[in-house]
C-alpha cells in the first residue's frame, strides 16, 4: 500500500486515521502473523478490490484480507525481527537457535511493544521459528537459561511478561533486591534459601548474607504470618546460612528443636515442611527424643502419605530396623488398621529389592481384604468425584490381584469377590474388570456369586468403533455432568422442605433413579463390548458385516439390508443390528435359504437373493 491509497482509504473512513501508522506498515513484502492462520507475507495490494493479498504458510496463498479488517488481527513483523529474518537467511538465524537461545528471546523481545511479552506471545513467535514439536523442547530448556540471564526479566508469575531490561542485572542481583523489598515471611524464607545457595559460586554476595540473616531472623519471629511448618523451615534456613557465615547457631532463637516440642500434632506439621526436608524432620525427632522417637515415627507412618511414606520407611531402614517395621505392618494388617496411602506405598514397591525384607510376607489374600476395605472407606468419606488412587492402582496394574490371591483357598477368593461387588468405591464397569481376574485364577467364583450380571458380564457384544465411542460419551455425560447435576438438584429440592410433600424432590430423585439405571446398563455394556471394523465379515453366509439382498414374500420386492453391530441400528438406511428379529435369524444362512420373522404379530418370509461383504461395498 502507497500513500495515495492509504488517504483513499481514510478519505472514505475518517477514524482509521488513527491506524495510519499501522496501514503503512502493510507494504508488499512484508512478513506477517495472523492468528489463526500464522505467519504470512503480504505479496501485493489490489488497487481494484481494496484488498492485500498475502501467501500464508498453512496453504493459504494469494489470500485476498481487507487491510480495516487485519488492524486488529494482523502483526506486522520488522524486516529486522528475528522471524523475517529466519525467512530471508535461515542459516544465520538457525546458529543462534542452537548456540546462543537467550540471545533469540533478547531479539524477540527488542521488537515487542515495551520490549516485554508474556509466555504465551514469545510461544507463537517461536512455534513460527522452530515449528509445533521442535519448539517445546527448545523453549523448556532456555527458560533455565534465562533465569541467569542479566539482561531479562523473568517474571514469578506464568501471566506476566518477559521484560528486556535497560540495564543488565544479574539474578543474584535480583534475588537480593527481592528478599529486602518483599515483606511476606515465607517468601523471604525462599529467597534467602536461593541466595546461600548462590553465593556458594558468587563471592560478591557473600558480604550480603549477614544482613540476609538479620532480616530472615526477624522476619521468622512473625509467628502469625507463618504455620508450623514453614516456621520450621525457616529456622532451618536460618540455622544453615548461620554456619555457612561462621555465626553460632547456639544463640539464635528459637531453635528447630523447641518447634518439635512445641508441637504435638507432628503428622501435620510434617505436611506443612518441603518434602526435600523430611529426612531432616525425621533426624531432627531423633534428637529431640532420643528413647522414643521410634514410637513418635510409627505414629507418623501410620498417617502418612506420599513422599514422606517412602522417606520414614527409607529413615527406618537406614536405621537398621527393618525387623521391626515389618512387625509393626503386619501387625496393623492383623489389627485392619492400614491406611490407604500405606497400603499404595506397599503394593507398589512389592518388587523393590530394598523393600523386600518389609514387603514380601505382606502380600497376601489378607492384604487385598485390607485394600477393599480402605478403597470402600475412602469412598464414604468422600463426597465428591475425586479419584481413589488406591482404587486406580488396583484397576491399572492386572497383575497385583492374582499376587494377592496367591495363597487364597477358593472360598477366600469369593468372599474377596463378593466384597468387592459391594464395594462403593469402583464403578460397576471397573467391578466387573477386577472381577475378571478373579475368575480367571479360580473359576469357581463365578458360581459363588449369586448375580447375574457376572455371567452377563462374560458375553460379547459386537460393536462398531463409532457405536462404541457414542456409547462411551454418552456415559462420560451421565458420569461428569448428568448425575452430578442431578445429585445438586436433589440436595436443593431437599431445602425446600418436608420432602414428603416436596414434588421437586420427588420428581429429582426420580430422574436419579432413571440416570443410575442407565449409568448401571451402560457399564454393563462396554464391559462386554468387542469392537470390531467388520474386515472378517464372511463372503458366503450370513454374518456381522454382511450386506444381503432379501427377497419379502408378501410384497414381491427385493431389498438390501446391511448387518451391522449390535448398536448400530438404523432402519431409515437399511442397516440393521445383528440382535434385532430379522438380523439374528439370517445369521449363518446361505443364499437360496429362506427364513421367517414375527413381529408384532406379523409373520413374513424372506428368502436370500445375494450376500456381500460391508467393507466391499461401503
Amino acid at each position: 500500500m502507497n500513500k495515495d491509497d492509504i488517504d483513499l482509504l481514510i478519505q472514505r473512513q475518517p477514524r482509521l486515521e488513527s491506524s495510519r501508522e499501522k496501514l503503512e506498515s502493510m507494504q508488499t513484502g512484508m512478513y506477517c502473523i495472523h492468528r489463526s492462520w500464522g505467519l504470512g507475507k503480504i505479496t501485493e495490494y489490489d488497487v481494484q478490490e481494496s484488498k492485500l493479498i498475502i501467501d500464508f504458510e498453512d496453504g493459504k496463498a494469494g489470500h485476498a484480507m481487507d487491510p480495516v479488517f487485519c488492524l486488529d488481527r494482523l502483526d506486522i513483523l520488522a524486516p529486522e525481527s528475528m522471524i523475517a529474518r529466519h525467512r530471508e537467511e535461515p542459516d544465520v538465524v538457525e546458529e543462534i537457535i542452537k548456540k546462543r537461545p537467550a540471545d533469540l528471546i533478547v531479539e524477540i523481545l527488542s521488537y515487542a511493544p515495551n520490549q516485554g511479552a508474556t509466555n504465551t506471545e514469545l510461544e507463537s513467535q517461536l512455534i513460527c521459528l522452530l515449528g509445533g514439536k521442535r519448539y517445546k523442547k527448545w523453549w523448556a530448556a532456555t527458560k533455565k537459561l534465562l533465569v541467569k540471564d542479566p539482561r531479562i526479566a523473568v517474571p514469578s508469575k506464568k501471566t506476566a511478561p518477559y521484560v528486556l531490561r535497560d540495564e543488565p542485572i544479574t539474578a543474584e542481583d535480583e534475588i537480593l533486591e527481592q528478599f529486602f523489598s518483599t515483606k511476606a515471611p515465607i517468601k523471604k524464607v525462599t529467597l534467602a534459601e536461593k541466595l546461600q545457595d548462590l553465593s556458594v559460586s558468587n563471592d560478591t554476595l557473600k558480604k550480603h548474607l549477614p544482613d540476609v540473616l538479620m532480616s530472615l531472623t526477624e522476619a521468622i519471629k512473625e509467628t502469625r504470618r507463618l504455620n508450623p511448618g514453614e516456621r520450621l523451615h525457616g529456622l532451618w534456613i536460618r540455622n544453615d546460612l548461620a554456619r555457612y557465615i561462621h555465626e553460632d547457631v547456639e544463640i539464635l532463637e528459637p531453635t528447630s528443636a523447641s518447634m518439635i516440642y512445641e508441637n504435638k500434632e507432628l503428622s501435620e506439621l510434617a505436611t506443612q515442611i518441603p518434602s526435600n526436608y523430611y529426612k531432616r524432620f525425621l533426624d531432627l525427632i531423633t534428637r529431640c527424643y532420643p528413647d522414643e522417637w521410634k514410637k513418635i515415627m510409627f505414629d507418623l507412618l501410620k498417617n502418612s502419605s506420599g513422599k514422606f511414606t517412602n522417606e520414614c520407611i527409607n529413615f527406618f531402614i537406614d536405621m537398621g530396623t527393618e525387623d521391626e517395621i515389618q512387625l509393626m505392618l503386619q501387625r496393623w494388617l492383623d489389627e485392619q488398621t492400614l491406611k490407604g496411602p500405606i497400603l499404595l506405598w506397599i503394593v507398589k514397591n512389592r518388587h523393590g529389592q530394598k523393600f523386600q525384607t518389609i514387603v514380601k510376607d505382606l502380600i497376601t489374600p489378607r492384604m487385598l481384604n485390607a485394600i477393599f476395605y480402605a478403597i470402600d472407606y475412602e469412598a464414604l468419606q468422600n463426597a465428591g468425584t475425586r479419584r481413589i488412587p488406591l482404587a486406580d492402582f488396583l484397576s491399572d496394574d492386572a497383575e497385583i490381584i492374582p499376587e494377592l490371591l496367591s495363597s487364597a483357598t477358593p472360598e477366600t477368593a469369593g468372599d474377596l469377590a463378593t466384597t468387592l461387588m459391594l464395594n462403593q468405591g469402583f464403578e460397576n464397569l471397573t467391578k466387573n474388570s477386577l472381577l475378571a481376574r478373579f475368575i480367571k485364577q479360580f473359576p469357581n467364583v463365578q458360581n459363588l456369586l449369586a448375580d447375574d450380571k457376572v455371567e452377563r458380564a462374560q458375553e460379547h457384544l459386537i460393536v462398531s468403533q463409532i457405536s462404541y465411542d457414542t456409547r462411551k460419551k454418552e456415559y462420560d455425560i451421565l458420569i461428569n455432568e448428568k448425575i452430578p447435576e442431578n445429585t445438586a438438584a436433589i440436595a436443593t429440592a431437599r431445602e425446600l422442605g418436608d420432602i414428603r410433600e416436596n414434588a421437586e424432590y420427588k420428581m429429582a430423585r426420580q430422574d436419579q433413579d432413571t440416570l443410575l439405571s442407565r449409568k448401571e446398563q451402560i457399564e454393563l455394556d462396554l464391559t462386554r463390548a468387542q469392537i470390531t471394523d467388520f474386515t472378517d465379515a464372511p463372503a458366503d453366509v450370513v454374518g456381522i458385516g454382511t450386506v444381503v439382498e432379501l427377497h419379502q414374500h408378501s410384497t414381491g420386492q427385493n431389498i438390501s439390508y446391511s448387518i451391522l453391530g449390535a448398536w448400530d441400528s438404523d432402519p431409515k438406511n437399511n442397516i440393521l443390528s445383528y440382535e434385532t428379529p430379522l438380523g439374528y435369524v439370517l445369521l449363518a444362512k446361505r443364499i437360496g435359504e429362506t427364513v421367517e420373522t414375527n413381529i408384532d404379530n406379523t409373520k413374513e418370509k424372506w428368502t436370500i437373493n445375494i450376500i456381500s461383504r460391508y467393507v466391499d461395498v461401503k
